[in-house]
């Protein structure tokens, strides 16, 4: 038997052939391993061939990979050979693949190289078998060991000459909404891929309400929404999604039964509520929650930790500080390694309890959470907010945009439904009754800052005096 048997990646289907061409073009050290292997006669598609063809050829004339210029250049001026459904196809991949997010990057390469290494150290060994009458022992081994070392991992880093045009490429966040076309605004879209966002209140503020909040834009964004819940029972977190969905109170919702079904069977993203015991789960056993449900083809596009404070620490510490602090930072790498937000929650120290505007500095035990995440908002009512469903957001941090804004926002939660609220009704501005602040959005200066603590005071004296 001098031949082998012409195995190629048929096998694999289309969607696995266009990905690892993608991963070809777009992931330079990739691109090192498994051109070392690869027999482009092992592609089934002959405009992916064509492709992946012309990636190969310029990397052995130039010694570097291809800009996006230089593909794009290549497409339009170096096809004249290929007919012209070819020519269109190439052209039509090559535009499809700019914007296009992969899901499944580890398993492609996983799978690629085990496939060309195979089919490499296969041809090995049978040269071998020829070699066996004629070459010495040592000669036979290096063509095995030969074979052996092609396609091994070669990705030092980041090259910095090589990899040149990898920092100028654009990056694509990806972000889900907020629900809200004010925070959207500032945030570039709302919460991106690989970012952490954090919703800061004190107890019986609405944290969780505005997680759901947020959960539902998600899904009617068409994301599938993972949502942990370490402190309320699953199905109660789901009666939350039926009623910020339908609209309707959260105390009919069981008389409401067939009619919720009716609205919320169509909703585009798929919603899994996962309980743990407060305390009994850690980041990883939701990774690997997460990595079994990513088996079963269900990608999250947004993750929901309600909340992390009541996260088990995978290393206990002396301080309780630095445990929480390792928390927040392993959420943030959940959502690097899935590739999608992650929003979850913190509760503020008892100077957020009935404060009118609450900063980073009422975030409880661990403030180098505040370091970790890229977005954190929080949500303030007083008790007069409370028995008039308002209440007002502060963007204490932004990555992607300004902060230190203040909005004003109606919140019901009979029916978990938070809105901002209008700057002006019927041609009168609204002011927050706090030093006439304008409730449209603002900056909180410094001097509104003192103000803000001013009245505190006042109101403490005032009460001290009366006792």
């Amino acid at each position: 038997m001098n031949k082998v048997e012409n195995i190629g990646f048929g096998k694999y289907g289309k969607a696995f052939q266009e990905g690892l061409t993608q991963l070809i073009y777009d992931d330079r050290p990739f691109a090192d391993q498994i051109t070392e292997v690869l027999d482009i006669n092992f592609l089934e598609l002959e405009y992916l061939r064509v492709f992946v063809n012309k990636i190969v050829e310029y990397r052995l004339k130039y010694n570097v990979h291809p800009s996006t210029e230089a593909v794009t250049t290549m497409l339009n001026t170096d096809l004249e050979r290929e007919n012209e459904v070819i020519r269109r196809q190439v052209r039509e991949y090559f535009r499809k693949i700019q914007y296009n997010e992969l899901s499944d990057i580890e398993y492609i390469k996983e799978q690629s190289l085990d496939f060309c290494k195979k089919q490499n150290l296969k041809k090995a060994m049978m040269k071998s078998v020829a070699l066996l009458q004629t070459c010495s022992f040592d000669e036979i081994s290096k063509t095995i060991n030969d074979a052996l070392k092609l396609g091994s991992d070669n990705n030092f880093g980041y090259d910095y000459l090589t990899d040149f045009e990898e920092r100028f490429k654009p990056k694509h966040r990806m972000p889900v909404t907020t629900g809200w076309d004010e925070m959207d605004k500032i945030t570039g879209g709302g919460l991106g891929k690989s970012e952490l966002g954090v919703v800061i209140a004190p107890t019986g503020a609405g944290k969780s309400m505005v997680l759901v909040h947020l959960g539902v834009e998600a899904l009617r964004a068409g994301k599938n929404v993972i949502h942990y819940t370490l402190e309320l029972q699953d199905t109660v977190v789901a009666n939350r999604y039926d009623s910020c969905l339908t609209g309707l109170p959260l105390t009919d919702i069981k008389d409401f039964k067939e009619e919720v079904f009716e609205q919320v069977k169509n909703i585009q993203g798929k919603l899994i509520v996962k309980e743990y015991p407060t305390k009994s789960a850690s980041t990883n056993t939701i990774k690997s929650h997460l990595a079994r449900l990513k088996k079963r083809g269900i990608i999250p596009g947004m993750i929901i930790i309600d909340y992390g404070d009541l996260l088990r620490p995978v290393v206990i510490r002396k301080e309780k500080r630095n445990e929480l602090e390792s928390i927040y930072e392993e959420m943030r790498g959940i959502s690097t390694e899935f590739g999608c937000p992650v929003w979850t929650a913190s509760q503020t120290n008892r100077s957020g309890l009935n404060a009118e505007v609450i900063t980073m500095e009422s975030i409880s035990e661990a403030f180098s959470k505040c370091f970790v995440a890229d977005l954190i908002f929080s949500v303030s009512r007083t008790i007069e907010d409370k028995q008039a469903n308002t209440g007002r957001i502060f963007v204490a941090k932004n990555r992607n945009g300004p902060d230190g804004m203040v909005y004003p926002i109606f919140m019901d939660t009979s029916n978990v439904s938070i809105k901002f609220a209008p700057s002006v009704i019927n041609g009168v501005s609204i002011t927050s009754g706090v030093n006439n602040i304008p409730l449209n959005p603002v900056t909180l200066t410094p001097q509104m800052q003192r103000d803000l603590l001013q009245k505190k005071y006042s109101k403490l004296r005032k009460s001290g005096s009366k006792s």
